[in-house]
């Protein structure tokens, strides 16, 4: 009765989620070429509540119901790192938010894919930064598969399989993103963050109160039998010390700003205003976090002994063995929507770097933008679907390297786009030691290496020889005005004047730029 209670909970929902994204482009023509601006990027018009609730959505994932609960379970203060680096990362946002967006409206770019290459006058170079990133955000698609995979077979107390469960993440999410791009998403974001902070504000309060009598009793076992898992490094050998919770907050912090997902939702909204007052208003969302990471903590004195992936599982098994089964069913939904949301952007994202950076060089694929990243969307959830299934290690490998070689991409993304000397020459060289310096630490599972980030040591040696290359080297010639190459946060009445005669998404700004030499 439980499972059927549950299921029907959690199927009601799913069903509701697909109609939301659906219902959220009834009406709406095509913009642009092929309207790959209306659905990669919500036609540039999304308000503040919107884009605030769909970037909250990307950066609260399936890890914040079973990640971070696992790694309070597991190491304790460590985990404090996701806060640290996504408040500072929302401060870094507010200057580079509004900057890249106007870059992106002044040349009808629609990602960071777009922005290299017109930056750099290469057409070649959006391909190459496709190929990348797409191989850093495929083990995303692959965890928030699995996440939701988890939470559905274990609020249905086992009657879905995981294999099924694997397979309704993909299908409801595929099911709306195809037709309804970026403004779905935003749409499935108000209903997920509607449950979110419901969910966690109720379990807030329950779980201390329901296994400990309030938070005093809680937090005085706590500090008296657990004292380990609140101070650095945490519990156990982890290495997780002071150094590495700076070094990977710094790190973190300056990645999401440029992180391709991030990057869809700044380019989404309707003026450069809503991204600041998004930058504003995004930490307060972080409190929620503390709700997961403390909850793991309870569960060390509830259900003591779990191990490896179990760990994972710390909150569910509170809500689980604790709660009626139409709440567990609502919360099960909140976290299932927590994986699906960012899920979608991940999934879109892909297709748009796709469709507009690499199929768009093929001649037959020019004017079907828009149908080429739809198809890639498709591939992308079939190909993350059939790892899971197949060999999830090899996502789960590739997954250690995700955020620290997508860090490798700054001194290209935003150096390039405020210093016009950086040349291609130099920012190639540097992407190409950076990733492989990640590769190196990671693969040889020496991260952290000598206490900090691997990452940030990586991303150290990107930008010497990057610029050492772009000194010693030969200075390119480009005769392009700096307005046409370098990003500006321009003026709001300036940027009401060029969303009037924003270019069309032809590709000119790309193929312009790419009759002539690169940046200077």
């Amino acid at each position: 009765m439980n499972a059927a209670v549950a299921t029907s909970v959690f199927g009601a929902f799913m069903v509701v989620t697909v109609a939301l994204g659906l219902l959220a482009v009834r009406g709406r023509g095509n913009r642009g070429r092929d309207g790959l601006a209306e659905w990669s990027v919500g036609g540039r018009s999304l308000g503040t509540v919107f884009i605030w609730v769909l970037m909250a959505g990307e950066g609260y994932t399936s890890f914040s119901y079973l990640g971070a609960a696992g790694w309070g379970y597991n190491y304790g203060a460590p985990v404090l790192y996701v806060v640290a680096y996504m408040s500072c990362g929302y401060a870094v946002g507010y200057v580079v938010g509004p900057m890249l967006w106007a870059y992106a409206r002044r040349h009808g770019l629609v990602g960071i894919t777009d922005m290299v290459a017109h930056r750099f006058g290469r057409p070649w170079l959006g391909a190459l930064v496709a190929v990348l990133a797409t191989v850093f955000l495929l083990p995303y698609i692959q965890l928030q598969i699995t996440g939701m995979g988890v939470v559905v077979s274990t609020i249905s107390y086992g009657a879905i399989s995981l294999n099924w469960a694997y397979f309704i993440a993909f299908a409801v999410t595929t099911g709306f993103v195809v037709v309804s791009g970026l403004r779905g998403s935003a749409w499935v974001s108000v209903l997920k963050d509607v449950l979110v902070i419901a969910t966690l504000g109720f379990l807030a309060f329950y779980v201390p109160m329901h296994y400990f009598d309030g938070y005093g009793p809680f937090l005085d076992r706590l500090v008296t039998e657990k004292s380990e898992w609140l101070t650095f490094p945490g519990h156990g050998d982890s290495g997780l010390g002071q150094a590495w919770f700076i070094t990977t907050s710094f790190l973190n912090s300056l990645t999401v700003v440029i992180f391709p997902t991030t990057v869809a939702g700044y380019l989404g909204a309707k003026n450069a205003d809503v991204l600041r007052r998004n930058a504003m208003w995004l930490p307060a969302y972080n409190v929620l976090l503390f709700v997961p990471m403390l909850l793991g903590m309870a569960a060390l004195f509830v259900v003591p002994g779990l191990v490896g992936a179990e760990s994972n599982l710390a909150l569910f098994r509170l809500v689980v063995d604790s709660l009626p089964a139409w709440a567990v069913g609502v919360i099960g939904v909140a976290a299932a929507l927590s994986s699906i949301v960012p899920m979608a952007v991940f999934m879109l994202v892909i297709g748009t770097m796709w469709g507009r950076s690499v199929l768009s060089l093929v001649p037959r694929w020019q004017q079907r933008q828009k149908g080429a990243a739809q198809t890639v969307v498709v591939a992308a959830g079939v190909t993350a679907l059939v790892l899971t299934y197949t060999a999830p290690n090899t996502l789960v490998r590739l997954s250690l390297i995700s955020y620290e070689g997508m860090a490798q991409l700054l001194p290209m993304v935003l150096l390039g786009l405020v210093w016009r000397r950086l040349t291609l020459l130099g920012a190639m060289a540097g992407l190409v030691v950076g990733v492989g310096v990640v590769c190196g630490f990671v693969f040889t599972e020496n991260d952290p290496v000598w206490g900090v980030n691997a990452g940030i040591v990586a991303l150290g040696a990107n930008l010497a020889v990057a610029l050492v290359v772009t000194y010693a080297g030969p200075r390119e010639h480009d005769d392009r005005p700096d307005g046409d190459v370098l990003a500006r946060d321009e003026p709001e009445e300036r940027q009401e004047t060029a969303g009037s005669r924003e270019p069309e998404l032809s590709g000119v700004g790309v193929s312009e730029a790419s009759d002539a030499p690169a940046g200077a």
